[in-house]
């Protein structure tokens, strides 16, 4: 069963991604990141990877999409807040965003 972050979680798993560009939702226990793409075809070849991931982990992002623009928002509904799951969301986008650049 997946729990939300510890504190100590929250210093050694989510700092990095803060120190990444990640940054903690105002008023809710959630991470938020934009991504910038070359253009729609590069955003969406991105967001269906991820759906892919998404699908395996039953965790699925809150996300917009306008053109060459992503807008993710992370966190678990089922604990109310930040987990696991989360953490190895942001990493994957991380990731494979860095492969695209």
């Amino acid at each position: 069963m997946v729990a939300k972050l510890t504190e100590q979680e929250r210093v050694e798993k989510l700092q990095p991604l803060l120190d990444a560009g990640w940054c903690l939702v105002e008023g809710r226990d959630a991470i938020y990141k934009e991504f910038l793409f070359k253009d729609f075809n590069q955003a969406f070849s991105f967001m269906t990877g991820v759906a892919l991931l998404a699908e395996k982990m039953n965790h699925h992002p809150e996300w917009f999409n306008v053109y060459n623009k992503l807008q993710v928002t992370l966190s678990t509904h089922d604990v109310g807040g930040l987990s696991s799951q989360d953490i190895r969301m942001a990493t994957y986008l991380e990731t494979q965003a860095k492969l695209l650049h």
